[in-house]
């Protein structure tokens, strides 16, 4: 049982990682980014394609991939920026539906709906725990999932972008009256985002179903993972991340319940939903 939940520590970093993401960008850009796992999916498919096309050296290749995750995410909160600075969450957040939809069917037509021959960057096992083996990969997303939260955390409070960022988030009409320059702050956060994004799923992608329709509905999860937080607390994004790995790879080494593994994440949401609702049900019945 604890082997098979260890097991998980490599997916459900790559869930907290995401899930952190998208708590950033909803606390500060007021968006919850569908888009969000795409980018970096597409941003990975391109790097493979300059290993296996160009002969490029895998860190090399990584690196170009990476930025362009973070420049297509980018471009994506230009637009949220120019013509939806003043739109609802709701409307700012379905319009990143069109953006994962389309980098879907254009990594089809450029790399192919097969999945991608990802040469592994970290690789091996880490070390041992009561006898079971922890991978590097699970070791670097995990650790990734902390850092990420902790450094965003101590940006925001710590230091003036950070401070101009949620003035921005929360009053956005004084903040820009007062001279803050809204956009390039908010395409900043969606750039480094895409490149935080992009970053994990390089890691990770060798070791997962690594095609594109699987890599861009790791946005599932992820979402599973920030709502525990309410998409505002990045710890509790990444507690949630680690505990729906760990339930998937529980999950996973029995045999009767293997095939309940993908419908966690929507169960996950749908008693995280219920419960954030049970005063309001409460005094229905009532």
């Amino acid at each position: 049982m604890i082997e098979g939940a260890l097991s998980g520590l490599a997916a459900g970093g790559l869930y907290a990682v995401l899930g952190v993401c998208l708590a950033l960008m909803a606390r500060l850009v007021r968006v919850v980014n569908f888009a969000q796992a795409a980018t970096g999916m597409f941003g990975a498919f391109c790097a493979v394609w300059l290993v296996t096309q160009a002969g490029l050296p895998i860190w090399l290749a990584a690196l170009i991939g990476i930025l362009v995750a973070g420049l297509l995410s980018a471009a994506i909160g230009w637009i949220a920026a120019t013509w939806l600075s003043e739109a609802s969450v709701t409307t700012r957040s379905a319009m990143t539906v069109g953006p994962l939809l389309l980098l879907v069917a254009l990594s089809f037509i450029l790399f192919g709906n097969k999945p991608q021959p990802f040469t592994p960057i970290i690789a091996g096992p880490a070390f041992s725990f009561g006898g079971v083996v922890i991978s590097q990969v699970a070791l670097w997303t995990v650790g990734m999932s902390l850092l990420v939260a902790v450094g965003a955390y101590l940006v925001l409070t710590k230091t003036m972008i950070g401070t101009q960022m949620r003035a921005l988030s929360e009053r956005p009409t004084t903040a820009e009256l007062l001279g803050i320059r809204s956009r390039p702050l908010s395409i900043s956060v969606w750039f480094a985002t895409g490149v935080v994004s992009a970053i994990v799923i390089v890691i990770v992608a060798p070791s997962q179903s690594n095609d594109a329709t699987s890599l861009s509905m790791l946005i599932v999860p992820a979402a599973a993972a920030a709502l525990l937080g309410g998409f505002r607390r990045l710890d509790l994004a990444v507690v949630g991340g680690l505990v729906l790995g760990m339930l998937s790879g529980l999950v996973a080494q029995i045999q009767e319940v293997v095939y309940v593994r993908n419908f966690i994440p929507f169960l996950f949401i749908v008693v995280l939903l219920l419960w954030t609702q049970r005063k309001e049900v409460w005094d229905a019945a009532r």
